[in-house]
């Protein structure tokens, strides 16, 4: 059985003007085990976005391989591509992408409706997913009346109902603060310890941390690739309150 999930070798992405060529991605090869989760770390300028886009089935390389859940991705037209989103890879972006005005149960519900499941069948996915990420009160509620931790855990949600292969996440949390940020990790460590396969872009050290690998971008390229031995935890906000419980009884 194959455990790989994503495997690039010699991939390239060049970008050319009459007078100028940008090398975005330079010449980047590494593997991604099933049930990893690895975050793919960079500066403004790295070529991460780029190396996310290529990932994620958005756009195709230059040059080199990339084989995604036992497909060959490089070559596959925008029609192919399109069909490879849906049913190998759960999106999570850092601006949420909800649809305004309308209600959490069908955001979560569009990309199903998208891979053709029946619609009872849906309903029930996606109540199961907005429960699990805690928003089962929230499922009437717009997109614009929630707040934007809980729009991310919407996104979250919605990323898991096709069961998909990978979960690819883009700075998922830019434009939160940093105690909902927390929340969003534990849900992200607790999707991870249940054998999800999740790949997250980041700038950001602390949130890096929380990944159990760190493939760190300069320039285009790979500069280290490595196991998080300081692997930072986070727990929920149920969490929290049950440790503080706990603590209270103790007291």
């Amino acid at each position: 059985m194959n455990n790989t999930i994503i495997k690039v070798i010699h991939l390239s992405k060049i970008y050319k003007t009459e007078m100028l060529e940008t090398i975005a991605v330079d010449d980047v090869s590494f593997e991604i085990k099933k049930g990893e989760f690895v975050a793919i770390m960079g500066p403004s300028g790295s070529g991460k976005s780029t190396l996310m886009h290529i990932l994620g089935a958005l756009d195709r390389p230059t040059k080199g391989t990339y084989i995604l859940d036992g497909e060959n991705v490089e070559n596959l037209n925008d029609d192919e591509l399109s069909d490879i989103r849906n049913r190998k890879i759960g999106f999570i972006f850092q601006a949420f992408n909800l649809l305004p005005r309308t209600t959490t149960l069908k955001n979560v519900m569009l990309p199903m409706t998208y891979g053709g499941v029946p619609k009872e069948k849906r309903t029930e996915i996606a109540v199961k997913y907005l429960q699990m990420v805690g928003l089962g009160d929230r499922m009437y509620h717009t997109s614009n009346q929630i707040s934007g931790g809980q729009q991310q855990r919407v996104a979250i949600a919605r990323s898991l109902v096709m069961d998909p292969a990978l979960i690819m996440a883009d700075e998922p949390t830019g434009n939160i603060a940093t105690a909902q940020a927390e929340e969003i990790m534990a849900i992200f460590q607790k999707l991870n310890d249940e054998g999800r396969t999740i790949v997250m872009i980041t700038h950001e050290p602390d949130i890096a941390e929380h990944a159990k690998r760190i493939i760190l971008i300069r320039d285009g390229r790979i500069v280290s690739d490595s196991n998080n031995k300081q692997k930072r935890f986070s727990s929920s906000t149920s969490d929290k309150a049950n440790k503080k419980q706990l603590l209270e009884k103790k007291i």
